[in-house]
Parts: C-alpha cells; sequence; structure tokens
C-alpha cells in the first residue's frame, strides 16, 4: 500500500466505535502487508516518518505498480 496525499496522515485518523483503523493496520500488516507513504506528502505536513509507515519516494511507488499484478487506487 502506498499512501500520498491526506493518506499520508494515516496515523492522525482517531478509531471510531465502528471502524478500528489502528487494529486493522495491525491486522493488515500481520498479513505481510506494506505500507509506504509519500515522503514528499508528509514533509508538506509538517510530518516525520513512522513506524508504521517508511518514507517512500515516487520512485519506489512506480517500482510498486511495475511489480503488481493488480493495482487499485483510491481517492
Amino acid at each position: 500500500m502506498f499512501l500520498l496525499s491526506k493518506g499520508s496522515e494515516l496515523e492522525n485518523i482517531p478509531d471510531a466505535k465502528n471502524f478500528d483503523i489502528s487494529a486493522k493496520v495491525k491486522e493488515f500488516k500481520d498479513l505481510q502487508g506494506k505500507i509506504y507513504v509519500c515522503g514528499t506528502c508528509l514533509k508538506i505536513r509538517g510530518k516525520e516518518e513512522s513506524g508504521v509507515c517508511p518514507i517512500s519516494t515516487m520512485t519506489d511507488l512506480l517500482n510498486l505498480i511495475e511489480n503488481s499484478d493488480k493495482v487499485l487506487t483510491f481517492g
């Protein structure tokens, strides 16, 4: 998963009664899912790298797309 724009604020999304985002992120990572975040998007928002999402570049995103069987976008 590669987070861009508002998605880069993943750690600031509060857990809700009906959707515990931190539990879903943990479940995704426990299933060997990887989450990357756009470094420029973080910088614009005054954020830094976290333990959940390492900082990545557009080159990393391109490599993910080129090496994937399927690509989904949400926005």
